[in-house]
């Protein structure tokens, strides 16, 4: 399929990925309703609630457009891939894009949402991934970087093998959204869990500040993380079976 339609199918996968995944934490993780007059419950979904969200998006996602562009939705993912062998370098560049125009649109869309609440004062932290005073477990910069650089890895490497030839046929979508559910289940005390810096950059834009002060770590770690995956993937597994 010609580049042009696989990156309008990136950019619409995206945006499901961080309108979905950070849509469900910023309106659902900690929602309190009414249920008398004064009282309230809390009826929020959590972090068990917002893993499931964001690996529910990309399982929907992988199964809608899988077959036209692949389903990355995530720059590391696309550079992972490189890595490994499974994707052209040359077309990289626009799928990452792509990738990071969607998830713009995905969270300007939920800051229109966010913002017609009754009394609105700002966004506060908007899903934004962070570090230090900004991590939702207090966590430094260096745990932050060596959380999201293993859980990347561990996500482009169930990637890599869910998505083998050898591997059955039509699972890798549900192995692949139950890893996302997983690492995320693992990583939001720690950063809100990025792995992927499309869905850091969107809501990093409408907070700005100590959001993109921060976004870098949200680049490099999860891209290093990807790459580790792909080429070792590729070296020990892929290299040992044609040997």
């Amino acid at each position: 399929m010609h580049l042009s339609k696989r990156c309008i199918a990136e950019a619409i996968g995206t945006f499901w990925l961080v309108f979905g995944g950070c849509g469900s934490a910023v309106l659902a993780a900690a929602f309190a309703g009414a249920v008398g007059e004064g009282v309230t419950a809390n009826l929020g979904i959590g972090f068990v609630g917002v893993s499931l969200a964001f690996g529910l998006t990309v399982l929907t996602m992988a199964y809608t457009i899988g077959h036209i562009s692949g389903c990355h939705l995530n720059p590391a993912v696309t550079l992972g891939l490189v890595a490994g062998g499974r994707f052209k370098a040359s077309e990289a560049g626009a799928y990452i894009i792509s990738q990071v125009i969607g998830a713009i649109v995905g969270a300007g869309v939920l800051y229109l949402i966010v913002s017609g609440k009754e009394n609105f004062q700002g966004v506060g932290d908007f899903a934004c991934n962070g570090f230090a005073d900004k991590s939702p477990g207090k966590y430094s910069m260096v745990s932050a970087l060596v959380a999201e650089i293993v859980l990347t890895f561990v996500f482009l490497f169930i990637i890599h093998g869910a998505t083998d030839k050898r591997a059955p046929a039509g699972f890798a979508p549900i192995a692949i959204g139950l890893g996302l559910t997983l690492i995320h289940l693992i990583g939001i005390p720690v950063t809100n869990l990025s792995v992927n810096p499309a869905r850091s950059t969107g809501p990093a834009l409408f907070v700005g500040g100590w959001a993109l002060g921060q976004l870098w770590l949200f680049w490099v770690a999860p891209i290093i993380g990807a790459v580790l995956a792909g080429a070792t993937y590729k070296a020990v597994f892929e290299t040992a079976e044609k040997a």
